[in-house]
């Protein structure tokens, strides 16, 4: 697993690196429209909870509007879509309001692959993911329970999908779970808006 470990890292970072030059033109223009489409910052950053449950500010697009209520999950809202912008409501389809979080990765901050990183209030998911040891490992871009399901997921499912790749990780299991990833955006599968049922 050590070696598992300094493969990952440096993977990660390589790739990233590589994806960041190649999409810069992209999060340039999409940086201007962001700016032009409603009032605020371009990118949003949120205190979530990293690995071994020690909190980072993840970094994405701004997708809402500067009056929605702070650290409540979009799900969790009774109306989000009065919150969202005009570019937000793209973003958050192509899944394009996560490309910032290409520099949380280059940071250490995160992986390509791994549970997707709590809000530092979703006590009910950080309490979940330790009962199967996934909160000891770097949260992720994507990971194994984005790709089952993302946003449907109730709470006690995904920590247990989360659970299953921290016990299972490897680099093919990495390449499976990206490659998931990208048929996924795609398709827009799994993005839920407003509350969810359970």
């Amino acid at each position: 697993m050590k070696k598992y470990s300094i493969l990952k890292k440096i993977i990660d970072f390589d790739l990233t690196l590589i994806a960041t030059i190649a999409l810069m033109p992209l999060i340039v223009v999409l940086s201007l429209l962001i700016k032009l489409d409603s009032n605020g910052p371009i990118l949003f950053k949120q205190k979530r909870i990293g690995k071994d449950k020690v909190p980072f500010y993840i970094l994405k697009f701004r997708t809402m509007k500067i009056d929605t209520p702070r650290d409540t999950p979009t799900h969790m809202l009774e109306n989000p879509e009065s919150y969202i912008t005009n570019m937000g409501v793209f973003l958050r389809k192509t899944s394009l309001d996560e490309l910032p979080q290409l520099f949380n990765i280059l940071k250490s901050d995160m992986s390509l692959v791994g549970p997707r990183p709590a809000l530092w209030n979703q006590y009910d998911l950080i309490e979940e993911r330790d009962k199967y040891k996934a909160n000891a490992i770097e949260p992720g871009l994507t990971g194994w329970a984005q790709v089952n399901g993302r946003d449907e997921l109730p709470i006690g499912v995904k920590a247990r999908l989360d659970g299953e790749y921290a016990s299972k990780r490897s680099l093919t299991f990495d390449l499976k779970i990206l490659i998931k990833t990208f048929l996924g955006v795609l398709k827009s599968d799994g993005i839920k808006e407003g509350k969810a049922d359970s």
